[in-house]
């Protein structure tokens, strides 16, 4: 027999999606099984499985160790470094200013250089995670970039920050704003864009289209022209919707693709300003909540910017 006392972390979940996170190599059947004939007890009586946690409950589990995952043993996230560039930090979350070049999460690489890894391992380090003591609950990443884009990402250290900033993500009471510089100065110099976005899942690429279909998704993009330098515009880019590769598609389909991107734009373009990395960064991240935030209360109405990107200094005027 095995015991767990429910953290805050752990509060709040159904008992059977806190036993698939936590137990995931105890098949379903199984523990469906196992709570019905008592073999899962929650403060030492009967349980369903849409009995809702909380905090200071005691989870106790009369079942083979073989269903125990050792996790803890291993630590895969201490083989990644963990320096981070950290635009702001609490308690609750932290906004990261990702590089290009760097995941944020594990890919088909297969390395343990992640930004998701440099950020447990600097929590580690401070005392503020265990994998030995969270039973279900890693810290997360709420966002994600390109490995070629670089800008703000954000990272919750706690369940209930993570659980409360997709809503507001999925709500869209953040906004994001972007900096990339386009060949070919946009015409208009202001406007918002609507078209239709596919997804390739064999080339890992999108298709823009100014028809709707079964399979495209509506996207919408506004953007306005900062400065010009002869070929070469710099933009700030609001994204209404949120699409792979929509800022990139999107400017290519209307004929301004961006500055050193090698899968929407233009290689000869792209060797003749010298450039081998897309001039694309998300820049600036405001928090303008509609509804209650709870613990996040505090950040509406704040905006966080990193300062100028590589391609900003190296083609334009400071903004």
């Amino acid at each position: 027999m095995r015991s767990f006392t429910i953290g805050k972390n752990d509060a709040g979940q159904r008992l059977d999606k806190f036993l698939e996170k936590s137990m995931p190599l105890l098949p379903k059947n199984l523990m469906y099984k196992y709570i019905r004939l008592k073999r899962i007890k929650l403060n030492r009586k009967r349980c369903e499985i849409s009995t809702r946690l909380c905090e200071g409950d005691v989870l106790e589990l009369y079942i083979n160790d073989e269903f125990f995952d050792k996790k803890g043993s291993d630590k895969p996230f201490l083989s990644a470094p963990k320096s981070l560039e950290i635009v702001y930090e609490d308690e609750n979350i932290m906004l990261l200013y990702k590089k290009v070049g760097l995941v944020v999460h594990d890919d088909e690489s297969g390395g343990y250089d992640t930004l998701i890894n440099r950020v447990l391992h600097y929590l580690y380090d401070k005392g503020e995670y265990s994998p030995e003591n969270e039973l279900s609950f890693t810290p997360s990443l709420c966002n994600r970039l390109d490995r070629n884009t670089e800008g703000i990402v954000i990272c919750a250290k706690t369940a209930e920050a993570l659980r409360i900033m997709n809503q507001k993500i999925k709500d869209r009471e953040l906004s994001k704003k972007y900096l990339c510089v386009t060949i070919g100065v946009p015409s208009p110099k202001e406007q918002t864009a609507t078209a239709y976005l596919e997804k390739n899942e064999q080339t890992k690429t999108v298709k823009i289209s100014s028809h709707k279909t079964e399979r495209n998704k509506t996207i919408i993009t506004k953007y306005r022209v900062l400065q010009e330098k002869g070929r070469l515009a710099l933009l700030e880019v609001d994204l209404i919707t949120g699409r792979t590769h929509q800022i990139r598609a999107h400017l290519a389909y209307l004929g301004y693709p961006l500055l050193g991107d090698g899968k929407y734009g233009s290689n000869a373009d792209n060797r003749q300003y010298g450039v081998k990395t897309q001039a694309l960064c998300s820049h600036s991240l405001s928090f303008d909540f509609k509804t209650d935030a709870g613990v996040l209360s505090y950040l509406d109405g704040k905006t966080f910017s990193v300062d100028s990107p590589w391609f900003v200094r190296e083609f334009f005027d400071s903004i």
